[in-house]
């Protein structure tokens, strides 16, 4: 029996590959599907089955792609209506692999096709519970996602769904099984995951809130819901795409793929109202760049804020990247759904340097010169972290201004003032002001290291630290 956790930390996601005797099936694939395709191959198996927890809303699954390459049918569980060919199972339905199976356990309450898959050996014993967005290491799925797609589903109903699920099909199952879960920490699929990404139920009985047994219905409510914020608004996109259908990741990467001059890149830029998003590293953009360019660095939490920043997901995205990283941009795009990259820099952003052509700067200054300028009146420190990091500890006197709030942020500057603005490390906070550069904020001045650069200089008064009841 071979179980490989297939991790990717910029979505925090886990895709599981699972082989017995020469059949394999994945679990919530990605949606580059080669990968699970060669491995497959190179182990001399068949993939049978493709099998989806739930309608993913942070990503775009790959099950649409993977079913067409391989024959291999995409299983739902029930209440999935799909509108592609799929098997909605029953609950209990078992599926055989190899001289294993695999069961269909019905969990509503993230959503209410939330399914989990537990694993069942040659043997007969419970091995693996493949736990989708029911049951995290150390949390549970939020409850109020679902909501976004159908208005009758209120996070009260599906909280109750999802105690019940918990209690009723989980619980019971033996301590000895292995957890493997969709999401670990930094998915805001859940709200303070654990930075493992598996575990025994065992253990998770004693260390996850939600699965005390001492906690009544509504006490289980209260705090599966307490700490909740909007969600990206990417979400309901990405749902509606997973049970709609969409391109082929292979049409999406030839689509992308059009190296443009300078020249070329600059026309498109203004005969299609294409969005420039350049994924250097931010501290190299910010020493020059194509002017209104947004920068999301490709080595930081990429997709996810990609996501939260564009809102449209059918917004053209002209690219300017590290070279020859092109493709695995427009793949990390197409991750959350944004197809729609129409071409690239050529050479990168050296090439429109050379090509003499207008060229932006944001400023970043350290901690020493920070001191300086507030000292000297010149501006105010703004921080851009969430709210949640802020109330935890944050500089005395600054302001916040959550980047995931980007617009409700906005009403709180003057143009006309000078802000020094901070996140945690330095990737956000130039995420924030070249969106708001290009929206005419000529003012913000980046920090350089962030919060964890003012902090250790010990030149500014910082808040005591508190316990963050919540990462979201």
């Amino acid at each position: 029996m071979k179980v490989e956790q297939i991790y990717t930390g910029c979505l925090a996601q886990g895709a599981y590959y699972i082989e017995n005797n020469g059949e394999a099936a994945i679990i919530d694939p990605l949606r580059e599907v080669q990968p699970y395709i060669e491995k497959a191959e190179r182990n001399g198996a068949k993939i049978k089955y493709v099998f989806e927890t739930h309608f993913h809303a942070d990503f775009v699954s790959g099950h649409i792609d993977l079913s067409a390459k391989t024959g291999a049918p995409i299983v739902y569980g029930p209440n999935a209506a799909c509108q592609f060919e799929c098997i909605s199972a029953t609950d209990g339905q078992e599926f055989p692999l190899g001289n294993a199976t695999i069961r269909v356990i019905h969990t509503p309450g993230h959503t209410m096709e939330s399914t989990c898959f537990l694993l069942i050996d040659e043997n007969g014993k419970e091995t693996s519970l493949f736990s989708g967005d029911t049951l995290f290491i150390g949390d549970v799925g939020r409850p109020d996602l679902a909501q976004k797609v159908k208005a009758d589903l209120t996070e009260d109903i599906l909280a109750g769904h999802l105690f019940d699920s918990l209690r009723n099909k989980i619980m019971p199952l033996a301590d000895d099984i292995i957890v493997y879960p969709a999401h670990g920490a930094g998915s805001a699929c859940g709200k303070n995951m654990s930075k493992e990404t598996t575990d025994t139920l065992g253990n998770q009985k004693k260390t996850n809130y939600a699965l005390n047994p001492a906690l009544t219905r509504e006490a289980f409510k209260k705090e599966v819901l307490t700490g909740l914020v909007a969600p990206p608004a990417y979400f309901p996109l990405n749902v509606l795409m997973n049970i709609q259908g969409y391109d082929s990741i292979d049409k999406v990467l030839e689509r992308g793929q059009h190296a443009l001059s300078p020249e070329g890149f600059e026309a498109a830029a203004n005969e299609t109202g294409a969005l420039i998003l350049d994924t250097r590293d931010p501290q190299t953009f910010a020493a020059g760049f194509v002017p209104n360019s947004i920068n999301i660095g490709i080595d930081g939490s990429f997709a996810p804020w990609v996501g939260a920043m564009i809102p449209d997901i059918k917004q053209e995205i002209l690219l300017v990247t590290d070279e020859g990283r092109e493709e695995e941009v427009i793949t990390r795009l197409a991750r959350v759904g944004y197809d729609f990259t129409i071409g690239y820099l050529k050479g990168g952003f050296a090439t429109w340097k050379a090509s003499g052509k207008e060229i932006d700067r944001i400023e970043s200054i350290s901690t020493d010169e920070l001191l300086k300028r507030v000292e000297a009146g010149e501006g105010e420190i703004l921080d851009v972290r969430k709210n949640s990091e802020y109330l935890s500890e944050h500089v005395i006197d600054v302001e916040n201004a959550p980047l995931d709030f980007i617009n409700d942020s906005m009403l709180k500057i003057n143009k006309n003032k000078t802000y020094f603005v901070h996140c945690a490390s330095g990737y956000r906070s130039m995420i924030f002001n070249s969106t708001l550069r290009a929206r005419g904020y000529d003012n913000l001045i980046d920090i350089k290291g962030g919060f964890k650069a003012i902090k250790e200089s010990e030149k500014f008064k910082v808040s005591d630290y508190v316990c963050p009841s919540t990462l979201l």
